[in-house]
């Protein structure tokens, strides 16, 4: 069964934006999200197939397809901080 992620040859999703972006973040909170990442990868809290797991898996199908990239990323920070015991479910919910 092919993962929500996995989009390749799916007709409907109209054309692929090749443009360059000169900007690796559009806002604070993405390269937040990013150094986070980061750091928690080098702390070995988690792995990195676990962290690409854990972005295809974590958000519902609906969900996925509207969420930005890094919004992807904190979601499966989110749940891994979660699986591993890092935080208690919910913790972080605003």
């Amino acid at each position: 069964m092919a993962r929500m992620n996995d989009v390749g040859g799916v007709q409907g999703f109209g054309p692929v934006d090749t443009a360059d972006d000169a900007e690796p973040f559009h806002a604070d909170w993405e390269a937040r999200v990013f150094a986070l990442n980061r750091a928690l990868l080098g702390a070995g809290v988690y792995n990195l197939d676990e962290f690409r797991d854990a972005v295809e898996t974590a958000l519902p199908p609906a969900e996925y397809l509207a969420a930005s990239y890094y919004e992807r990323w904190f979601h499966a920070i989110r749940t891994l901080l979660e699986r591993k015991g890092v935080i208690v479910a919910g913790e972080l919910d605003g």
